[in-house]
C-alpha cells in the first residue's frame, strides 16, 4: 500500500509542477510548432530522397511518421502529406530547400524548451548553436527514416525471394507484419530517449529519463485509443465548426494531447531525480 501512495504522491507532485510551469502553454506552443514544422520536413524529406535518387521512399517515410498516430488523425491529413510528397522536391541545396530545413527545425526548439522548463534547468548555450544542434537532429532524423523506409521496403522482397528456396519461411510472413508496425514504436522509443537525455541542457541519466518515457508511451497509447474513439462519435463535430480546417484542427488537438504528456513526462522525471537527490542527501547527512 506504501509504494502504491509514494507513487500516487510523484505523480501528484508532477502534475503540481506541469501547471506551475505553464505546461498547458507550452503544450500549445509545442502543438502547434510540430504542425507547422511536419510539412516542411517532409518536405526537405522529398527533396533529400530526390537527391538520393530514392524518390518512391518517401511516401513509406510518412507511412512510419503516422503509423504511431490514430487512424481517425491520420486519415484526414494523409491526402495533403501523399500531395506535399508526390510534388517534384528537386531542390535540396536550393534557398528553398535551406528553408525547409531551417523551418522544420523549429519543432525541436520547442520540444528543448518545454524540457528545459521541465527539467528546470537554464539555458546557456548560445541561440544559434542550438539551431545549428536542431538543424543535425532533422538531418539525422530524415537519414534515419529514409534508411528504415528501404529496409521496410526491401524486407518482403528478401523474404518472397527466401521463400522460393525455402517454403517453411511463409509461416514468418504475419511475424514480418507485427515487425513492420514494431519498426514505428522503436523509432518512437529511441527519439523519447535522445530528446530527454541530449536536448535540453544539463546531464541526465538513462535511469534519469527512463520513469518518465515509460508513462510517456503508456498515457500515448491511452490518448490514441481514445481519442480515435472520441473521433468516431463527434468528428462531424469538428466538420460542422472548422469546415475545411477540420482536418487541421483535428491534428492539432492530437498534437496538444501529446504534448501534454510529453511535458508531463519530463516533470515526473524531475521530481523523481530531486526526490532522490534529496534522500540521498539526508542520508549523508545522518
Amino acid at each position: 500500500m506504501r509504494p502504491l501512495v509514494s507513487c500516487f504522491r510523484i505523480a501528484y507532485d508532477a502534475f503540481i509542477a506541469f501547471i506551475r510551469d505553464d505546461g498547458w502553454a507550452i503544450a500549445s506552443h509545442i502543438a502547434l510548432t510540430l504542425l507547422m514544422s511536419l510539412f516542411p520536413f517532409l518536405i526537405f524529406v522529398a527533396a533529400l530522397t530526390g537527391f538520393l535518387g530514392a524518390q518512391n521512399l518517401s511516401d513509406q517515410v510518412a507511412l512510419i511518421l503516422l503509423e504511431a498516430w490514430p487512424q481517425a488523425v491520420s486519415r484526414p491529413i494523409s491526402s495533403e502529406i501523399e500531395s506535399v510528397l508526390t510534388t517534384a522536391h528537386s531542390g535540396l541545396l536550393t534557398f528553398g530547400g535551406a528553408l525547409a530545413l531551417y523551418f522544420s527545425s523549429s519543432g525541436i526548439e520547442s520540444l528543448r524548451i518545454g524540457l528545459n522548463r521541465a527539467y528546470g534547468v537554464p539555458e546557456q548555450r548560445s541561440w544559434w548553436l542550438l539551431r545549428l544542434e536542431s538543424i543535425a537532429y532533422i538531418l539525422v532524423a530524415a537519414l534515419a527514416l529514409i534508411a528504415l523506409s528501404f529496409l521496410i521496403v526491401l524486407g518482403p522482397l528478401i523474404l518472397q525471394s527466401a521463400k522460393r528456396h525455402f517454403p517453411a519461411l511463409s509461416q514468418f510472413e504475419v511475424t514480418l507484419t507485427f515487425l513492420r508496425f514494431g519498426v514505428a514504436t522503436a523509432v518512437l522509443v529511441v527519439a523519447l530517449v535522445l530528446v530527454h537525455k541530449w536536448l535540453p541542457a544539463g546531464k541526465r541519466s538513462l535511469l534519469d529519463i527512463t520513469p518518465g518515457i515509460i508513462v510517456t508511451l503508456a498515457m500515448w497509447l491511452i490518448t490514441g485509443v481514445l481519442f480515435g474513439r472520441y473521433l468516431a462519435q463527434f468528428a462531424g463535430a469538428y466538420v460542422t465548426t472548422y469546415a475545411g480546417l477540420a482536418s487541421a484542427m483535428i491534428a492539432l488537438v492530437f498534437l496538444y494531447w501529446t504534448a501534454t504528456i510529453f511535458i508531463y513526462g519530463g516533470e515526473l522525471n524531475a521530481v523523481i531525480v530531486n526526490l532522490r537527490q534529496q534522500r540521498k542527501d539526508e542520508a549523508d547527512a545522518a
